[in-house]
């Protein structure tokens, strides 16, 4: 329901509903946060909204005192929150997101002279363990099967195997996929650039070949004339339109329907995965696949450390008392 609310922003007439100033504190507090996101750190807009939200929802659940003029996160009122959140059935992973949020807010009162080292170290942490199993990925005969699933014969056919050889051998998100544009290649020394990226810094990679090879096939046999200069656009009315991240994810899916993996895996990000578990299984460091993925932090991408069970199983233990 998200999703489809936020085209009412879009409406003349709910524009002019909402109000453009901020009369509390609160909401002068939260718009400033938001700015603090977007021009300071560079977030994507989605998750500059979903900060403000969780932080906005955490002032409503304050005493007006409390947080109309301190607007300090103490850790009871952290707790408080926190703990009403999970007596209403609350993830730990979602509490877990909603800690990030808070903390963010309390790095944006340090850069204003808030003393806020102890309500940083105290800051709850929340018990998860979402990544005790590895991550869920392609092996390569699937992966086999998923490329073949594509009509290459065919305008669209070719465009939606583009696209998954780019994602694939370039790690590229399925929004990195809609915004990439005929002026991000270049041909003659064989490097993509990506503007649009989650952490908004533009991304130089070499072009694979395999992938470089389906682009070049689709642009010259596929791609139909367009003003566009995005390289994937639609081949049915609205002609020429850039494709969608819906509809680039509906065009994977379709693909693992018909090579019958769709009880298994979709959506984008399951190839994305798959490419950092090839890299791995190939002693490619960590270090390396988390700047093919674009992480700004290694333990996003040490994950995939236990994704080879076979060399993992080398370096084990045996169990105490146990023969073997």
């Amino acid at each position: 329901m998200r999703a489809a609310l936020h085209h009412l922003l879009a409406l003349p007439f709910f524009a002019d509903a909402v109000p453009t100033t901020a009369p509390d504190p609160i909401a002068r507090e939260l718009h400033k946060f938001h700015e603090f996101l977007r021009d300071t750190c560079g977030l994507a807009r989605s998750t500059c909204v979903y900060r403000v939200r969780h932080l906005e929802a955490f002032f409503a659940s304050c005493t007006l005192n409390e947080s109309a003029e301190s607007l300090i996160l103490t850790i009871p009122a952290v707790e408080a929150f926190l703990t009403g959140l999970a007596r209403r059935h609350w993830k730990p992973s979602s509490l877990g997101v909603i800690c990030t949020s808070l903390r963010s807010y309390l790095r944006f009162r340090a850069l204003h002279g808030d003393d806020t080292r102890l309500a940083l170290s105290t800051m709850p942490l929340i018990a998860n363990w979402p990544h005790r199993n590895p991550p869920k990925v392609l092996s390569d005969i699937q992966i086999e099967r998923f490329l073949q699933a594509f009509d290459i014969n065919t305008a669209s056919g070719m465009r939606d195997y583009a696209i998954a050889r780019c994602i694939l051998d370039l790690g590229l998100r399925g929004d990195e996929a809609t915004h990439l544009t005929l002026d991000s290649i270049d041909w003659r020394r064989g490097i993509v650039t990506l503007q649009h990226t989650k952490s908004h810094r533009a991304q130089r990679m070499p072009l694979p070949e395999q992938a470089g090879a389906a682009l070049a096939r689709y642009l010259r046999e596929g791609r139909p004339q367009t003003d566009s200069r995005s390289v994937f656009v639609r081949h049915r009315a609205p002609f020429g339109v850039p494709l969608s991240v819906a509809a680039i994810r509906n065009a994977m899916n379709r693909a693992f329907a018909r090579c019958n993996l769709d009880d298994q895996f979709c959506n984008t990000h399951v190839l994305r995965r798959s490419t950092a578990t090839r890299l791995q299984r190939a002693n490619v460091s960590i270090k390396e696949i988390a700047d093919l993925l674009r992480h700004r932090s290694l333990n996003t991408a040490r994950v995939y450390a236990r994704v080879d069970i076979e060399r993992l199983r080398e370096v084990a233990l045996s169990w105490p008392g146990s023969t073997s």
